[in-house]
This record gives structure tokens, sequence and C-alpha cells, in this order.
């Protein structure tokens, strides 16, 4: 049986042989610079563009296969474990109604997810109270190794009901109508169709607007189809890979928006219902350092903007006709970044984050502003989706990692809340948990907040085994949801927490520049920094530190691992952007066009390409004694392909003087996110959290 080192827990794993990659030195010479990749070997894009085992070349398809049964074996004795937790998690999910407000015709739509089933079923409620379903995702699902379905839209004059849905797994989505007065499901758009805000039906009802992705699966153009079928027809088609699209209506239907942004530029194109077959209009042509979205209100347009320094965003009207500016309604504010904004007849609702957390503030048509307080230490809230623009109330979702989704209406003329509907759970009691918001300080002073999770009935100042998540890129905010499978790995032993590091924007526009880029290091610095607060704080037992990140989560915890890989019990690494450094090399990726504002040019720039061979996780593998890493990867996800993992795996393997193991799961079936199946969620939760409980048990 092989242990690790004596300088970290001592978790016993079966005494098995892991596949052994064969080392081929691959010399690279870039900018004046030369590295040498020996595992680009695994790196293989079918002329078809499409991946399936069989379709690679045999010496990688063995290897892989070899990687799964390798998988397969070491976590073995991990399953009576996972299959408890994963017990407890379908105990405790009894099911629940995602209650929506109605629409203006007295349609309520609902999503439910009933007892003991494992995909949502969508109806409406008529104003009768008649029950009509419209889309069962079970019964779609049916035959399929994967799917997923989203952005679930009825139409304006409640006669249809569009989805879009992947049933490969490579995020090409087909997009899907019903007639609900016949009953009848038309798949409108076949294939090659963006699912996320990548498709609205018109304001007339007529027309489903929609993008098409490319062979880069990159999103392109923009087709108008009509609702009953028939010719697509091309709107707009975007030429600079660097640009990301989405559409969909403005708040009170007067227009569809295209928006076509990059991390540090955006552009609105505008489409004014009445005129679907005109041209888009162009409110503000892209300026590099800018950035802009569109909406309505009351007759006038909206422009919310960070130009002009406003990194944290200020809120200006602007003429419908002309674009000019007429006036500015917020101010731009240091620390009260405007996330969102969704205008109503009455008043204008907007989601701020002030000292990391959430605001809600209604803003009136003489200026007036009534701010709607939560009092809890770390929380989320979101507006709910399809809302009217004439509504009274306003539906919102409010949850914090100790309390599952409740829906509050806020009263739109006084600012007053209501309960109006909250996820039940069987067994489950918040009470059996506390929470809370601590800071921990950086190298630089910075201050980093961490959202905890942990057994009410253990004292603060009690060791326990601790599971350490964080994200950190893009400004995308790890935001301090709900999460069951959290509470069934708390509810054994574990606290569960969330370091809240530069590179998102918890902290301000300024909290995502400070991490990334030349600064993305911080990212890391910051994330040991917070194990080791809790560490000093009494919170984490030392030696047993579980580290979890995904995606560009990954890059976080595995660059965290280089820098202090004794640190960690274990590290958990979900199909993690690890091969920094040659992906952002590689200008055919879907994504690096896109994102090199974010990470830097290592193809352009020598600065880039030194910061990024410096805490690229793949490159930066040394003689060290790592600890047991568990990596996934989909065999089709073009975002994170899977050689990515798979060479840190190997050169972990190849590099660690511990004999912990280094596991590729591999999904043959999947792409960036797994099969929108409940069963499935919480089945790989569960082997995270036994893992994470055989890393740190015999410490």
């Amino acid at each position: 049986m092989h242990s690790a080192s004596s300088s970290g827990p001592i978790a016993v794993w079966p005494d098995i042989v892991p596949p052994v990659a064969p080392r081929e030195d691959l010399k690279i010479e870039q900018l004046g610079r030369q590295r040498i990749d020996s595992y680009a070997w695994m790196k293989y894009i079918p002329p078809s563009g499409s991946r399936t085992l069989d379709l690679l070349p045999e010496r990688l398809r063995k290897h892989l296969e070899a990687e799964m049964k390798y998988a397969q074996n070491i976590l073995h004795p991990l399953a009576a474990d996972a299959e408890s937790l994963h017990e407890c998690m379908t105990h405790r999910a009894s099911g629940f109604t995602d209650p929506l407000p109605v629409s203006s015709r007295g349609w309520r739509y609902d999503s439910a997810l009933p007892a003991g089933h494992a995909h949502r079923v969508f109806s409406r409620m008529g104003p009768d109270g008649a029950v009509q379903e419209l889309l069962d995702e079970a019964k779609r699902a049916d035959g399929h190794a994967y799917y997923r379905a989203t952005d679930h839209q009825a139409s304006l004059d409640d006669r249809h009901f569009a989805w879009a849905e992947d049933v490969s797994g490579d995020d090409r989505h087909r997009i899907c109508i019903l007639d609900i007065d016949t009953g009848v499901i038309s798949t409108v758009v076949q294939a090659d169709a963006f699912g996320y805000g990548g498709f609205t039906l018109c304001p007339s009802s007529r027309y489903l607007f929609w993008i098409w992705r490319d062979a880069f699966n990159r999103p392109t153009r923009l087709y108008r189809t009509p609702v009953d079928g028939g010719q697509e027809v091309l709107v707009y088609e975007e030429l600079d890979p660097a640009i990301f699209m989405q559409v969909s209506r403005t708040a009170a239907d007067g227009f569809i928006a295209l928006t076509l942004a990059g991390p540090d530029v955006s552009e609105v194109y505008l489409i004014a219902a009445g005129a679907e077959t005109a041209a888009p209009r162009l409110v503000r042509p892209r300026q590099r350092g800018t950035r802009y979205e569109i909406n309505e209100w009351n007759g006038a347009l909206l422009m919310l903007t960070d130009s002009d320094g406003a990194p944290d965003r200020k809120l200006l009207e602007i003429d419908p006709e002309t674009f000019e500016v007429c006036r500015e309604w917020v101010q731009h504010r240091v620390g009260a970044f405007i996330i969102a904004i969704q205008p109503f007849g009455d008043a204008l609702m907007r989601i701020e984050r002030v000292n990391s957390l959430h605001r809600l503030v209604l803003l009136y048509n003489d200026g007036r502003e009534v701010v709607v307080d939560f009092d809890e230490p770390a929380y989320t809230i979101k507006l709910a989706p399809s809302q009217s623009y004439d509504a009274r109330q306003v539906r919102i979702v409010h949850q914090t990692p100790s309390s599952p989704p409740r829906w509050m209406d806020i009263d739109l003329s006084s600012g007053e809340r209501s309960l109006v509907g909250q996820t039940h759970l069987s067994g489950f009691d918040p009470g059996a948990y506390r929470l809370e918001r601590l800071y921990a300080q950086a190298s630089d002073g910075a201050s980093i907040p961490i959202t905890v999770l942990s057994p009410a009935s253990t004292p603060p100042d009690t060791p326990l085994p601790l599971l350490l998540t964080g994200y950190g890129a893009y400004g995308i905010s790890s935001e301090p949801r709900f999460s069951l499978p959290a509470t069934v790995l708390v509810d054994n032993g574990f606290r569960y927490a969330i370091a809240h590091v530069r590179g998102g924007s918890e902290r301000g526009w300024h909290w995502y520049q400070d991490g990334c880029r030349e600064k993305k290091r911080n990212s890391m610095t910051d994330f040991l920094a917070c194990a080791r607060h809790l560490q000093d704080m009494g919170y984490a037992a030392p030696g047993k530190i579980v580290a979890h990140g995904i995606s560009a989560g990954g890059l976080l915890v595995c660059g965290a691992m280089n820098i202090e890989p004794q640190r960690w019990a274990g590290v958990i690494a979900q199909v993690p952007f690890v091969d920094m450094l040659n992906t952002m090399s590689d200008a055919d990726h879907p994504l690096v066009p896109l994102l090199r504002p974010d990470w830097g040019d290592p193809l352009s720039d020598p600065k880039a390409y030194d910061h990024i061979a410096d805490i690229s996780p793949y490159e930066n593998i040394n003689q060290a004694a790592y600890p047991p890493v568990l990596c996934t990867a989909g065999l089709k996800d073009d975002r994170v392909p899977y050689w990515e993992p798979a060479k840190l795996v190997a050169n972990i393997r190849h590099q660690s003087t511990s004999h912990d193991p280094a596991v590729l799961l591999l999904n043959p079936d999947s792409g960036h996110q797994e099969s929108d199946d409940q069963n499935a969620e919480f089945a790989q939760a569960a082997l995270f959290w036994a893992f994470a409980r055989h890393c740190v048990s015999h410490a």
C-alpha cells in the first residue's frame, strides 16, 4: 500500500501502478524563448472536429482507456462512502418548484424537479388554476448519454415555449419550439446554435432570433427564423474572433438587443419591435477600454457603462433616436459595483455589490431611491426570469450557503418584501449550520473575503477538516449560493469555505483587474492566504485542507498547489484550465482570441509569455511531494480540452516524490459540463467528498 510523505497526511491508497504516459520532448520556440512539452502528443483534434474514443489514434485511445480503468480501480475503495453520501443528498432533495411570476395575460410558468426525478418538468397554470405540462426533460433525455437544456422561454403571446438543448455534450445546441395549442414540438434550429443567452423570441412572437456557432465553436452569426419554421435569414455576422455575442429582448419588449463584447470592449445593435425584419442599428461603435449594455425604461434607452473612468459602472439615459446622452441616473461610486439592472414601469431595480455583498436598490422616476437590505453574513440574490414590465411586485430569489432558495416579492412602490415560496428539503434544518464571513490578509495587505459554513454544534475554534473552493477569473464572482452537497459534506465533519480571491469582482472591478494578466499570481497567493488564515484561526485542522476548483478555478487551485504542495491534503480540479501557456498560444482555440485581455497574448507579447510561463500549472510541476490529485475531463470539451488535465496528471506522476495518486477521471460523453441530471450531479459531488474524506482520514 502507498502512503503520503511524512510531511503530510497519511492516506492509504490501493497499490496500483498508474498508466505511464510516454515522454516525447517537443521543442517549442516562441518569441525568442524555448520550452519543452513532453506530452504534446496527447492533443488530438479529429478532422471532423467531433471527439469520440473510437476516432482517436490507437495509442492515445489506449492511454485514455488505461486512465479510465486506473481511475475506476484507484477510486474503488471510496465507493461505499460515495454511495452513502449520494444517498444522503438524494434523501435530502425531496424535489422543488420554482414559482415564477405571472405573465401579462395571467399565465404562471413554473419549473419543478419532482421528488425522485433527475430532470425538470416545465408547466404553466392558467388564470382558472388549470395546469398544462409543457416540457418533461426526462422524456427529451431518454436515449441520450448526455442531455442539457437551457434558456427556456415563452413567447409574449403565450402560444409558444422554446428551449435550447445539447444532446452530444459539445455545447452545440439545437433549438426546439413547442406549439402549446397543438402540442407539437418542432426543432426549428437543427444544430450549431449557441444556448446560453444565444436566442430569444421577438416581441411580435413571429420570429426566433438565434446565434450560430462556427467550426471553432465561437458564436459568430445572428439569424432570424420564423417561429413556425422556414428559411433562416442572416441578420449580422461578426468577423472578430475576440468578440462574444448574446441576444435578448429589452425590458419593455421594445427592442431586440444584440450585444457584442470582450473583456474590455463592447457594442450593441438594436432591432425595434414592429420592425423585426429591418437592419439592426448600432448604438455606439466599439472602443477598446469601454464596455456598455443597453436596456429601456419609460420610453428612453438606458446605458450601463464603465466609460470615462467609471470601472464600477454608471447608468445613463440616452435618446432612442439619436443615442445621445440625456442624463445620468446613477453616478459612478467606487466600491459599489453595479451588477445588473432590470427596469419596470413603476421603478428600476438594480443589484449592486458593496463590500462584497449584494444590495438591491429601487430607483424611481423622480430620482428617489429605496434600498432593500439583507442581514445575513453571506448571501446572494437574483431576479426571477420572465417578469412583466408592468409588474407591481417583482420576484427575487434569495439564498445563503445555509438556507436554500426562497422566493420573495418586492413591492415596487414601497420596497417591502414578502415571502412567496421556500425550497423544502427533507430533514434539513438551517439552524444546524453556522455561516460566517471572515477576512484573510494577503501578503500585499489586501483583505480577502472568505465565506465559511460549519456545523453549528462545533465551536468556531475547534479545528475540522476543511474543503476550500474558489474561482477568481474573468470578473466572475464566487457567489455564496446554497449547495445541497456542501451541507452534506458539513454534516459529515467538514467545514466548507469559499475563497473570494482577486480575479473575480467581489470587491469591485479593481478586484478583477488585480487578479488577471501579470497580476494573476495574486489569485493563487490569495487562495493560500485564505487556507493559512483558516488554519491559524483554528477553523481548519493542520494537514486536513482539501482544495477544489472548476475550470479557471482549476488553474487557481493547481497553481496554489505548485506554490505550496505540502499545504494540501488533496486537490480536486474539475475540467481544469492548467495547460495555460500552450492553450493561450493556440490561436485556433475557441476562446483564446476572446480571453487575451484576461491572460495576455504569449504569441505577440514577451512579457505576457513570461508571466504565463511563470504560473501555468502544467509547466510548473516540480520535484515535490504532491498530495493526492483528482482531475476530471470531458472528452468533448472544447473550452478546456481533455489533454490539459491529462498532461497535468502525467507530469505530476513523473515529478512527484510522494506515492499519492494523480487521477484522471474522464467522461467520454460529456463536454465542459456534465449532463443536467440531478443524479449525475449528486454522484459526482459524492465521489469528490469521498475523495476529500479519504485524503484527510489518516492525517
